[in-house]
């Protein structure tokens, strides 16, 4: 435990941010599972809602320097090419 008051100041402020990462990180992925799920169950319109809601999640992770944005995009463009694949 730290002594100084700034270092248990830092220590709240990082457990606050984690917190919060690991909110948006979770949410990133089960958006990216709902999107998943529905191209195999074969539904076109929910499929096509749920990768409109991960994209959204996909950029605010990157906005929040959680995912690079090498990675969202690889992302982003699998989810489009399974959701294309259905059509």
């Amino acid at each position: 435990m730290p002594n100084i008051k700034s270092a248990k100041k830092r220590m709240r402020s990082n457990a606050k941010k984690a917190d919060v990462n690991t909110l948006v990180y979770s949410s990133m992925r089960t958006a990216i599972k709902k999107v998943e799920k529905e191209v195999k169950a074969g539904n076109k319109e929910t499929a096509s809602n749920n990768l409109n809601i991960a994209i959204q999640k996909i950029d605010k992770a990157v906005s929040s320097g959680l995912v690079h944005k090498n990675k969202a995009a690889r992302l982003k463009s699998r989810l489009t090419k399974m959701k294309n694949a259905m059509e």
